[in-house]
């Protein structure tokens, strides 16, 4: 249940054209609804600007499917995350309009309330390399879904400074920079060192046997000799582009659109 759907149905209460009792069963399902294997936070968009995410590792298609009907009935977004690709069929069978990104392990339905771009700027999304693009393309397509534009740099570590360093106009611009890198997660601090915009750093479980499933590069992006940097979890895109869309968002009156 978006603001939008809210106010719709309040300013019918108001003028007479709808029922408190209609308006009740509208809005039964605030602030969740109860399918016993899951309860699915309707009322999240309200509260955040961003509608609940599904994990899909671990979830039967099944599962994702009803939970993936009720919240497009609600007319929010749906997205979901860690999602296979023995997956997708069936949920495209399931949910019309239902698309499946391979590279991101991320299926989505844009919802009737799929968001405008409201934020102050352009959350910029750079990978150190091209094995991080799966972690990478998680965080741009979850911040697109999320309502922001989104510009993408991929492929410019720190073996190879001078690809960065070109495109450090563009890096200007943004409003939020997410970094994601693995190995020995170095990009984050020498980005935050170049650029005066709001970082959040992404730790990806690539590299060889040292860098220990993506911990080496987690304790490298916490211990950036750069200042200001937020860390989140390992190959945890979805959660950079939620924390970079609310960044982005700061001072902004979601209910003045």
């Amino acid at each position: 249940m978006t603001e939008q759907a809210i106010r719709r149905i309040l300013e019918q209460v108001a003028c007479g054209r709808l029922s408190a009792r209609a308006a009740l069963k509208q809005l039964r399902h605030l602030p969740f609804e109860d399918l016993h294997f899951a309860k699915i936070d309707q009322h999240r968009s309200l509260r955040r600007g961003v509608p609940e995410v599904v994990f899909g590792e671990g979830k039967t298609a099944a599962q994702i499917a009803a939970i993936g009907r009720r919240i497009a009935a609600a007319g929010t977004t749906l997205v979901v995350t860690r999602l296979g690709r023995d997956k997708a069929p069936s949920l495209k069978r399931a949910l019309r309009g239902f698309r499946y990104y391979p590279e991101a392990r991320l299926g989505a339905l844009a919802g009737r309330a799929a968001p405008a771009a409201i934020g102050h700027g352009t959350v910029a999304v750079i990978s150190a390399g091209t094995s991080d693009l799966a972690v990478a393309e998680e965080a741009a397509l979850c911040a697109e879904f999320f309502g922001n534009r989104v510009s993408r740099l991929y492929d410019v570590g720190v073996a190879g400074l001078h690809r960065l360093t070109a495109h450090l106009p563009a890096l200007s611009r943004a409003s939020v920079v997410i970094v994601v890198a693995g190995m020995e997660g170095a990009l984050a601090s020498v980005v935050a060192g170049l650029i005066d915009k709001p970082l959040v750093a992404v730790p990806t479980s690539v590299g060889y046997g040292a860098a220990l499933g993506g911990i080496t590069a987690l304790l490298g992006m916490l211990n950036a000799c750069a200042s200001g940097v937020t860390v989140v979890n390992i190959d945890n895109g979805f959660g950079a582009a939620l924390a970079a869309t609310l960044i982005n968002r700061v001072g902004i009156d979601r209910e003045a659109g």
